[in-house]
């Protein structure tokens, strides 16, 4: 099968975005000081999925990358059960790390119900809002959509995964809420010249060349 310059490029997408999120539940363990406030390793990472998923919108359109969105479902889902069997499986006779290895990668069932509730919720709000306003600027000011669409979305994705993974754990729920949501609104600034930068490429050298 020879994959046109139009499809090589969106499963190069596709590749980069399920990627970003696989990587980030991964990492997400590990709470990192960013501008002296505190989120997890991952806010970053995950925080790209956006501008990506903005981009797809942008040149194929809501249903496209709706399918997307649940591609990545599925990708979380089976790496987080691959992660567990990999854990359960008994070690070979000299292997002396499982205590590390389960502590680093064994998240407890709250916290990938948190990941992907939080993944799904956000996700499909940002197809949704970045549509929305597309058709309320008559597709002008794409910065305005990348940004009203990521920064509502990164919202939600922090309140619901904070509430679900921490409530009733004595954990500083609000605290964690606003230091990595001010993490997450200053990194969905700054991927709009990235968003530019991609849906320029793909219109000018991709879709007409």
């Amino acid at each position: 099968m020879i994959f046109t310059k139009e499809q090589r490029v969106f499963l190069a997408l596709t590749t980069v975005f399920i990627s970003l999120l696989v990587v980030s539940n991964v990492i997400a363990v590990k709470t990192v000081s960013i501008g002296g406030l505190i989120g997890p390793a991952a806010v970053i990472c995950y925080s790209l999925t956006f501008a990506v998923t903005d981009t797809i919108s942008e040149i194929w359109g809501r249903k496209t990358t709706q399918f997307l969105v649940l591609l990545g479902l599925g990708a979380a889902v089976l790496s987080a059960l691959f992660i567990r069997w990999a854990i359960v499986m008994k070690g070979s006779p000299f292997w002396e790390n499982q205590e590390q290895y389960e502590l680093i990668l064994g998240s407890n069932l709250r916290i990938v119900i948190a990941s992907l509730l939080a993944y799904i919720v956000s996700q499909t709000h940002d197809v949704w809002a970045f549509h929305f306003w597309k058709r309320l600027t008559n597709g002008k000011y794409l910065w305005l959509r990348n940004n009203l669409s990521s920064m509502v979305s990164q919202l939600l994705d922090t309140v619901i995964f904070i509430v679900v993974a921490f409530y009733g754990t004595g954990a500083p729920m609000w605290t964690m809420i606003v230091g990595q949501y001010l993490i997450k609104l200053g990194i969905a600034a700054l991927d709009t010249p990235l968003v530019y930068a991609m849906v320029g490429f793909i219109k000018k050298r991709v879709l007409k060349g």
